[in-house]
C-alpha cells in the first residue's frame, strides 16, 4: 500500500491565507500592520534565494517586509548596532537574521542580541528554554511546520514513539522538544548514534534532519509509521541531462530513500513540496504572533496552525 503524501505546499498555502485573512482584520480593527524585518550579512547564494521568497511571501501576507543587505565584512559592531535599531523600532515586529553569518562574526551572540518577543525564528535562548520547559513562546519555523504537518495525520499524539534524527539547534532539538512537550515517548538521535534502524522500526514517527541523501531506508520503518523528511539536499541527476555548460543537471532530494519508503510508511512527506513550504509559512505565523504579543492583542486562531 503506497503512503499519504502529506502535502506541506498545499498546508503551506492555506495558513498563508488564514494568516494574510488575520492581517488585513488586524489592520482594519487596529491601524497595524506586523513587519518583518531579514538581515543578510554577505551574499550567499541560497540565503539570497531564501530571503527573496521571505520578502515576497510576507508582502503577499500583507505585511510590512523591511530588508537589510549588509556587505561580508560587516563588523559585529555594526550588525549589532543595526539589531538594537530594529529592537526598539514600534514598525518591526519580527527580527531574522538569515543563517549562516560570516565566520568572523558570532551567531549565538548575533541570535541572543535580538528582543526576544521579535525572535521570530524561535533560536534566541529565552524562547528556547520556554519551549523547552512547555510554555508559551515563539517556535522554530521547520519544528512548528512539522507539529502541523503530524496533526494532519494525528488528532493526538500521546502516547507515540518518536524518533527525531538529528540533533542541530535549529531542527533536531527543538523538534525532541515540541514532540515531549505533546506528550510522544521521544528519542534522539545523531551522528555517533550507533543503532538508528532498530530505533527506527521501534517508531511510530521519524523525523530525519540529518543532511544525508537517502540515509533512511525503507526497511528502516515500521509499517505504517509517518514519515517527515526535512532534508533538502542536491544531488546530480545525470538521468535529466547536462546543463549550458556541460555540467550534470541536479535534482533535489530528502534525506529519506522516498520511492521505497512510500511503499512502507503510512504517511510520508514527499521532497520538494513537504516541509519547505511549511518553514515560511510559519515564519509568517510566528511574525503576527509576535505583533499581536507586542500590541497585547490576543493571538488569531489560524486554521492549519
Amino acid at each position: 500500500m503506497t503512503a499519504q503524501l502529506i502535502d506541506g505546499k498545499a498546508l503551506a498555502s492555506t495558513v498563508r491565507g488564514t494568516v494574510k485573512d488575520a492581517v488585513a482584520q488586524l489592520k482594519a480593527e487596529h491601524g497595524i500592520i506586523p513587519g518583518l524585518a531579514v538581515v543578510l550579512v554577505g551574499s550567499d547564494p541560497a540565503s539570497e534565494v531564501y530571503v527573496r521568497s521571505k520578502g515576497k511571501q510576507t508582502i503577499e501576507a500583507g505585511m510590512n517586509s523591511f530588508e537589510f543587505r549588509l556587505s561580508a565584512d560587516t563588523s559585529e559592531k555594526e550588525l549589532m548596532g543595526l539589531i538594537e535599531r530594529l529592537n526598539t523600532d514600534p514598525e518591526v515586529h519580527g527580527i531574522l537574521v538569515q543563517l549562516p553569518l560570516p565566520a568572523h562574526l558570532d551567531s549565538k551572540l548575533v541570535i541572543n542580541a535580538i528582543d526576544p518577543h521579535k525572535d521570530v525564528d524561535g533560536f534566541h535562548t529565552t524562547n528556547v528554554g520556554m519551549v523547552g520547559t512547555g510554555q508559551d513562546a515563539i517556535v522554530p519555523c521547520t519544528p512548528r511546520g512539522c507539529m502541523m504537518m503530524l496533526a494532519q495525520i494525528y488528532p493526538d499524539l500521546r502516547g507515540k514513539t518518536a524518533l527525531v534524527i538529528g540533533h542541530s539547534n535549529i531542527v533536531g532539538k527543538p523538534m525532541g522538544r515540541l514532540l515531549l512537550n505533546a506528550d510522544c515517548t521521544v528519542i534522539v538521535t545523531h551522528k555517533s548514534s550507533t543503532n538508528i534502524p532498530e530505533l527506527a522500526r521501534m517508531s511510530d514517527i521519524i523525523v530525519v534532519a540529518a543532511g544525508v541523501p537517502g540515509l533512511v531506508k525503507a526497511d528502516w520503518i515500521k509499517p505504517g509509521a509517518t514519515v517527515i523528511d526535512v532534508g533538502i539536499n542536491r544531488v546530480p541527476a545525470p538521468e535529466n541531462g547536462v546543463k549550458d555548460d556541460g555540467t550534470v543537471k541536479t535534482k533535489l532530494v530528502g534525506d529519506v530513500d522516498f520511492d521505497a519508503a512510500k511503499e512502507v510508511a503510512g504517511a510520508i512527506t514527499p521532497v520538494p513540496g513537504g516541509v519547505g513550504p511549511m518553514t515560511i509559512a510559519c515564519l509568517l505565523v510566528n511574525t503576527l504572533s509576535a505583533c499581536c504579543h507586542l500590541n497585547s492583542l490576543p493571538e488569531p486562531v489560524l486554521l492549519g496552525a
